[in-house]
């Protein structure tokens, strides 16, 4: 039984739901990308660049005929050829960096919204030589400096003291 509830523990624990919906956000964000690098970037790019679409690049790697030709990569698979597809790796390329850039500047907005709502309302200033973050005594994570409840077990912390170095 101890094992379940360990188990259980664990799984309940807020960063682990965190990670999941992070996770299945990520999953949801990463799709709508790569419909837009296959629906929307793509065709206009491969129409300026001569080609319809970036998937259909690809090499064989079997060809037995020297003039057998393929002309999409369905058709190359369907012969049961061996295919390097090139075309379908620059789309991914493409996907990633778009979501890189999108969380990137969904981070920055969300860090300069918290940095304005904290000088808005007066967050708790660092005081000139406080360190930046303190352990836990509970948890042992590590929590910024000035909190008063630790964002990992939710307990509320002793008074500051003066830092000791």
């Amino acid at each position: 039984m101890g094992l379940i509830s360990d188990f259980k523990k664990f799984a309940l624990r807020g960063n682990l739901m965190d990670m999941a919906v992070g996770f299945t956000v990520g999953a949801a964000f990463t799709s709508v990308a790569k419909s837009l690098v296959s629906d929307i970037i793509m065709p206009p790019l491969g129409f300026v660049l001569g080609r319809s679409d970036f998937s259909d690049l690809f090499l064989v790697l079997n060809q037995t005929e020297p003039d057998q030709k393929f002309a999409t990569l369905a058709q190359a698979q369907a012969a049961g050829m061996a295919t390097i597809n090139y075309g379908m790796f620059i789309n991914n390329i493409i996907s990633f960096l778009l979501v890189a850039v999108a969380m990137f500047l969904i981070i920055r907005m969300v860090n300069k919204l918290d940095k304005s709502l904290e000088d808005a309302f007066g967050g708790s200033k660092a005081e000139p030589g406080d360190p930046e973050n303190k352990k836990c005594p509970y948890c042992l994570s590590t929590i910024p400096y000035r909190a008063t409840r630790c964002s990992q077990c939710t307990s509320e912390l002793p008074n500051l003291e003066s830092p000791s170095s």
